[in-house]
């Protein structure tokens, strides 16, 4: 037999070699549906591509994975990156991909509305959570870049609307990996130490890559968690990141965040002077109606004479004393006549007054009580007779009914 005979592992490792010196194998992109997603603990990630006909497997190792923008998962439609070669233990080709964006939208698009739909379902972006912008800040903390023109356009603003307020820079870095790290630092830096009423964290404009920094969910959890008021001021007015919806007030530029953070001091000298001059004018009318007044007293009788006032005051008063004692004595008497009258009248009806015409009164020993019929006494009994002069205690002899 003349033929070679070749091991599995050789043939696999030739196929292999094949594949990897194809050149459209070795950089493909394949558009397909996810399905069958998993993410070992080692920290790589298997899937399945499919279409309508086909299906080709799939590995994603951990360091390509880390750099993914969005979150795959079974039934996205994506297109996927890499080579494609054989897996020499199992003799199945793969695709090893080392790129992953979603289908028809970009992968930063696809990640900024999957973290903006997590952070919205976890309350971030709560109206109530939002906190007051003081309107009159003593201290205003600015991070962001140092070197970008967005600080200094903030610091002329500053400056010229309200040369009250102090600024404190907490420089960072804007873009690139560091950036969100440090945003985050100075943001519970400012916080830890009460560094200033309020802080406006941003940039200037750029590219949504550019502007990534402020779509970080760490970013995202350090505004929220901030105590200090928050004004978030990225790129320009079209441009819009999760700090804007985490923020307490989103500006539309660094420019206008200044404007927002401070009142115009031209304006505020307008407002005290509208108010000087409505107190000046309150003030002059409330001297003016107390000069009338003071006027009008001092030509009052009591201050010009005062004695002659007082003697006048005095005839007034004895003029009513006499009025009063006259009429009191007048109701005195008036009272007088009825008391005489109802006292007759009482006397004519006393039963005493009887006596005086020559009758006497029967009563009972026992209870003084008068008797008005036979039937309340026996015979034997004691009765007190009242006389005009004097009363009589007699005895019964005898008793008889008249009728």
């Amino acid at each position: 037999m003349g033929q070679q005979v070749l091991s599995i592992s050789q043939i696999n490792a030739y196929i292999r070699s094949k594949m990897e010196a194809d050149p459209m194998l070795g950089s493909v992109a394949v558009r397909g549906e996810i399905s069958n997603y998993k993410v070992y603990p080692s920290g790589h990630h298997y899937f399945t591509l499919k279409d309508e006909n086909a299906a080709l497997k799939c590995v994603m190792f951990r360091g390509n994975a880390q750099h993914l923008r969005f979150k795959p998962d079974n039934g996205t439609k994506v297109i996927a990156m890499g080579s494609v070669s054989v897996y020499p233990r199992d003799g199945a080709y793969q695709l090893y991909c080392t790129a992953m964006v979603m289908d028809g939208v970009g992968d930063l698009h696809a990640a900024f509305e999957q973290l903006k739909e997590k952070l919205s379902a976890q309350g971030l972006f709560d109206p109530a959570h939002k906190k007051m912008i003081p309107k009159y800040p003593g201290t205003i903390g600015i991070i962001t870049s140092e070197a970008g023109a967005a600080v200094h356009d903030m610091l002329r603003i500053l400056r010229k609307r309200y040369p009250l307020t102090r600024v404190r820079l907490l420089p960072v870095r804007v873009q690139g990996a560091e950036a969100p790290g440090e945003i985050v630092a100075a943001i519970r830096y400012a916080n830890y130490y009460k560094l200033a009423d309020l802080l406006i964290v941003g940039r200037g404009g750029g590219s949504i890559e550019d502007l990534w920094a402020f779509n970080d969910e760490g970013v995202a959890h350090a505004i929220y968690a901030s105590e200090i008021p928050v004004i978030s001021a990225v790129g320009h007015e079209p441009d819009v990141t999760i700090s804007d919806y985490v923020a307490d007030l989103r500006a539309a530029t660094p420019s206008n965040a200044a404007e927002l953070a401070v009142p115009d001091c031209e304006s505020l000298m307008q407002t005290l002077d509208s108010v000087q001059s409505a107190l000046t004018s309150n003030m002059l009318r409330r001297i003016k109606n107390a000069r009338v007044h003071l006027q009008t007293l001092s030509g009052s009788p009591a201050l010009q004479s005062p004695v002659r006032y007082i003697a006048q005051k005095r005839n007034t008063l004895q003029l009513l004393s006499s009025k009063l004692i006259n009429a009191e004595q007048k109701n005195v008497g008036t009272k007088k006549q009825r008391f005489i009258a109802l006292t007759a009248k009482l006397d004519a009806m006393s039963p005493l007054k009887v006596l005086t015409r020559g009758y006497a009164i029967a009563q009972s020993v026992d209870n003084d009580s008068p008797l008005r019929s036979v039937e309340q006494v026996n015979i034997g009994d004691m009765v007190r007779v009242l006389l005009n002069d004097g009363q009589l205690d007699a005895t019964v002899l005898d008793r008889r009914k008249i009728r």
